[in-house]
C-alpha cells in the first residue's frame, strides 16, 4: 500500500514522479535504535501461523514460517544466516547450530534451547518429504526443496502476518535478534557469550542490543548481588 492510499484510497499521484518517489524506501541504508519485539507480540505471530487457503502447500508455508519465527527467536541469528541453513548445520545432539558463512563470512556455532528445536523439528518432518536443499525453502513450482526462501519473501510475510495478528510496530526478522540479546541478558547470560551467540566483532555492537533495557534494570544486579569486602567487615568488628 503506497503512502497516499493509506491516507486516502480514492488519492492519485500527479506524476509519475510522485510515483516514483512513494514507491523509494526511504528506510534505506538508516540506522534504527534497538527496538526488540515484546513476547506477547511473538506469541500472537506464532498464533497467526495459519494457512492462508486450503491446501497442502498452504500448510507448509505455515509451518515453514513458524519454525523460522522460532529459530530466530531462539537463537538469534540474522535473516541470511537463518535462510542459509542447512540440516548439516543442525547439531540436535548438541542443542547448536553451525552458522558456516557469517558476517564477515566467519564460522560460529550457536545454541538453541529445547522448545526451540521442537518447533524447527515439526517442519523439518514434512520438510523431509521435499527435495533436499535449504532448511527454509520454497515450497511450490520446480525449485520446491531446492532453492531457499527469499529475504525480501520472508520481510512480506512477516508484515502481512503482524498485520493478521493485530501487531501495529515493526516486526521485522531483526527485531527478534534484538529480543534474544536482551532475553539472554535478562537471564543471567554474560555480555562476551552474548557477543559469541550473536556473532559480533566489537563488544560495543552487542552493548548497543541492550539499549533497550532500562538503566534501572542494568544496574539492579550491582544492588542486589554485590557482597561488601570480608576485610572491611571483619576490620569493623
Amino acid at each position: 500500500m503506497s503512502i497516499l492510499s493509506s491516507i486516502d484510497p480514492f488519492a492519485k499521484p500527479n506524476s509519475q514522479n510522485q510515483i516514483t518517489n512513494l514507491n523509494h524506501n526511504n528506510n534505506k541504508g538508516k540506522k534504527f535504535p534497538p527496538d526488540p519485539i515484546k513476547i506477547e507480540d511473538i506469541v500472537k505471530l506464532l498464533c497467526a501461523c495459519q494457512p492462508l487457503k486450503p491446501g497442502y502447500s498452504a500448510e507448509l508455508s505455515a509451518l515453514r514460517l513458524r519454525a523460522l519465527i522460532a529459530t530466530l527467536w531462539r537463537t538469534g541469528l540474522r535473516i541470511s544466516e537463518a535462510l542459509a541453513l542447512e540440516e548439516r548445520d543442525l547439531l540436535r545432539q548438541d542443542m547448536a547450530i553451525v552458522v558456516r558463512h557469517g558476517k564477515g563470512d566467519k564460522r560460529r556455532l550457536v545454541a538453541m534451547d529445547e522448545w526451540g528445536w521442537q518447533e524447527l523439528e515439526n517442519w523439518l518432518s514434512v520438510r523431509e518429504h521435499l527435495p533436499h536443499g535449504p532448511i527454509f525453502c520454497i515450497v511450490r513450482g520446480p525449485s520446491a526443496g531446492v532453492r531457499q526462501l527469499s529475504d525480501s519473501d520472508v520481510r512480506r510475510q512477516f508484515r502481512e502476518t503482524a498485520r493478521r495478528a493485530g501487531i501495529y510496530r515493526r516486526a521485522n526478522p531483526h527485531s527478534f535478534r534484538h529480543e534474544h540479546a536482551v532475553e539472554l541478558w535478562r537471564e543471567g547470560i554474560d555480555v562476551y557469550t552474548i557477543q559469541q551467540q550473536l556473532g559480533h566483532a566489537r563488544l560495543d555492537v552487542t552493548a548497543i542490543y541492550l539499549k533497550g533495557i532500562a538503566p534501572v534494570e542494568l544496574l539492579e544486579p550491582i544492588g542486589r548481588l554485590r557482597r561488601p569486602p570480608m576485610m572491611l567487615v571483619t576490620s569493623m568488628v
